[in-house]
């Protein structure tokens, strides 16, 4: 097995308002984007699977990955577009998008592209967001990561995104049957709210566990994050900080958790341990909460 981390899913264009500002600002984004490049700032072998347009806003994408140190030698090179998404901001902070998706070289995968991981044996592969949902990308990721998981725990981040799948019995079908492959699933408490509307976070959780996976994260904003294994429940408060937005404060913690299934091995991830990985997942989140965009900070910054 190689020490590569596998993150596949989609990096886009958010269009972020500016105060005062009627133009937006164009930021590199996309939650496993976002991921891929804490991981990289983190100290990781981080490798980004994705189609990576060669238009201008690719070509800054490109470039920013690689400024990070995420590692593009398994990514796509398309003429099509790059997928944007137009980012609203309320009063809190809290993010909100509208997707332009269809054609674009961001969900353009195909089997012929893909790495084959029994050649090169990763070490653990988180996917998630909208490359689980959209079609025909979806189909062809989740044949391909059942191979993967053949070699290497999956961690999956549904990032539910209704403005591009409003249909909640079509999500949910979608989200079970990632959950189905996956060792771990990081999910925030809106996400559940919106996908289980009426039940219980944690009911939601112990059903994942009981259906095999090892490890599910509940994120929930400024009130911290709660992990949930066959051992129990585990609860850590956030970390209090001045909020500019909240953009990749979720892939942060995605980030996290995987520098700790990593370093520590997944079946040690309860008791004092997993307290101690989601502190240290508070605090990260926290500081990407404190710049704008998705800027995750390095392990010296986390400390």
């Amino acid at each position: 097995m190689s020490k590569e981390i596998w993150v596949c899913g989609e990096v886009l264009i958010d269009l972020i308002p500016q105060a005062g500002k009627s133009e937006k600002a164009a930021i590199v984004g996309g939650g496993p984007a976002n991921t891929a490049k804490a991981l990289a700032k983190l100290g990781f072998d981080s490798c980004f699977i994705d189609g990576i347009s060669t238009d201008a806003f690719g070509q800054k994408s490109k470039a920013e990955l690689l400024a990070d140190g995420v590692d593009l030698k398994y990514a796509h090179s398309s003429d099509k577009p790059t997928c944007t998404a137009d980012v609203s901001l309320d009063a809190n902070g809290s993010a909100s998008y509208i997707f332009t998706i269809e054609g674009t070289a961001t969900f353009d995968f195909t089997h012929d592209w893909l790495p084959d991981p029994m050649v090169h044996q990763p070490a653990l592969l988180h996917i998630g967001t909208l490359v689980t949902i959209i079609e025909p990308a979806a189909s062809i990721l989740h044949e391909w990561a059942c191979q993967v998981a053949d070699v290497a725990p999956i961690v999956f981040d549904p990032n539910i995104r209704p403005s591009v799948q409003p249909d909640r019995d079509l999500y949910e079908a979608a989200v079970a049957k990632w959950a189905a492959i996956s060792s771990v699933i990081k999910v925030s408490d809106d996400d559940l709210a919106w996908l289980f509307p009426g039940q219980n976070p944690l009911d939601i959780a112990e059903s994942w566990i009981a259906d095999g996976a090892a490890l599910v994260v509940i994120t929930r904003g400024a009130d911290g994050l709660v992990g949930v294994t066959s051992e129990g429940v585990t609860e850590v408060p956030g970390v209090k900080i001045d909020v500019v937005d909240t953009v990749g404060a979720g892939d942060t913690v995605g980030a996290i958790i995987v520098e700790a299934i990593v370093e520590k091995g997944l079946a040690s991830l309860h008791s004092q341990v997993l307290t101690d990985v989601l502190h240290r997942a508070a605090k990260a989140a926290a500081i990407t909460c404190s710049r704008a965009g998705a800027n995750p900070p390095t392990k010296e910054e986390i400390g």
